[in-house]
């Protein structure tokens, strides 16, 4: 009887289990936000420590920053799940859709409205150099200060407006190439310890401000169009509880005058909501860029070469259509 009774309480425990719901996933008490690298560790920590301060506060979380040296480290911690939520260029946020599992949730807005930035080149101001025709035509002579190859104004624009669109290879045309931030590139220029390098509207409004003696010594010798602002990119497998927490915050920021001061340093407005569809014009040069590099190579064959570009047309097609759909929206 008490054998009985005991199975009982045991198959009745075991069915009260098994109608129990599923345990939630965890919220994580960390979160770490991921920061492209644009210029010196100690620069951007003085900037973002409030802005993630107030994220700390007002999530419950435990913010800390993740500073990479590279935008590869970026895309790479979000991919490995060590980066939650980062700011990003739109040529590294590409990459970190495409390959790592992220998700573009919003867009910064600059600080005047600007609904995006420029690439810019730049040589000392006492160079010879004062425009691109200047720096193709002496090229051999030049040492360039080329962008991480994961930057969009860094490295995408430039490649495709200044080198793609006239048919060279910066990796072959230059006297020497080297690869840098922009913050260092600029410094570079400056002390003109390079000729020429790419940059960015964004890091010179900064470099004005941070350096004005080194921005002094500084021209613009081309500006690209406009270049959509970056973007804030979230890893999609974060659970939708502490998604939404981070949604919450971003787009509840910057309505006060506390607040609006610590997006100002950041050179911000506040935060506008966005999609994976920003990255569409990303997109778009990006296919240029390989379409011009196939139709240079001389290793390939024309009917292999053929095929590739006509692959390349029908992607263009499709991210154009998409393009028209959202302008009909």
């Amino acid at each position: 009887m008490r054998s009985s009774f005991k199975s009982t309480l045991a198959l009745l425990g075991l069915s009260l289990f098994c109608l129990a719901p599923p345990a939630q996933a965890q919220t994580p008490k960390e979160i770490h936000f991921g920061i492209i690298s644009t210029e010196t560790s100690q620069n951007l920590r003085t900037i973002w420590e409030p802005f993630l301060e107030d994220m700390s506060r007002q999530t419950g979380f435990e913010v800390k920053a993740f500073f990479a040296t590279d935008y590869a480290g970026i895309i790479q911690g979000i991919r490995f799940d060590k980066v939650d939520i980062a700011w990003m260029g739109n040529k590294a946020a590409m990459e970190a859709v495409d390959r790592a599992g992220g998700e573009v949730i919003a867009q910064t807005v600059a600080a005047n409205g600007d609904a995006g930035y420029w690439s810019v080149l730049i040589a000392h101001r006492d160079s010879p150099y004062h425009s691109v025709e200047d720096v193709l035509k002496n090229a051999r002579d030049i040492n360039f200060g080329n962008g991480d190859p994961n930057s969009t104004s860094g490295f995408l624009v430039p490649g495709y407006y200044v080198f793609a669109q006239n048919g060279v290879d910066p990796k072959t045309i230059f006297k020497r190439v080297l690869t840098g931030g922009h913050e260092i590139n600029a410094l570079a220029v400056a002390n003109k310890q390079i000729d020429v390098a790419t940059g960015n509207t964004e890091n010179m409004d900064r470099l004005k401000v941070t350096a004005p003696d080194k921005f002094e010594q500084l021209k613009v010798i081309w500006k690209s169009p406009l270049i959509p602002s970056d973007p804030i990119v979230m890893r999609k497998n974060l659970d939708a509880g502490t998604q939404k927490i981070l949604k919450d915050f971003l787009f509840g920021y910057g309505k006060t005058e506390a607040e609006k001061k610590i997006l100002t340093a950041l050179q911000w407005a506040p935060f506008k909501v966005s999609n994976n569809d920003q990255l569409l014009p990303i997109r778009q040069l990006e296919l240029f860029k390989q379409q011009a590099t196939l139709k240079a190579d001389a290793r390939l064959s024309e009917k292999e070469k053929s095929a590739r570009i006509q692959a390349i047309d029908g992607e263009l097609s499709q991210l154009d259509r998409r393009m028209k759909e959202l302008t009909r929206q």
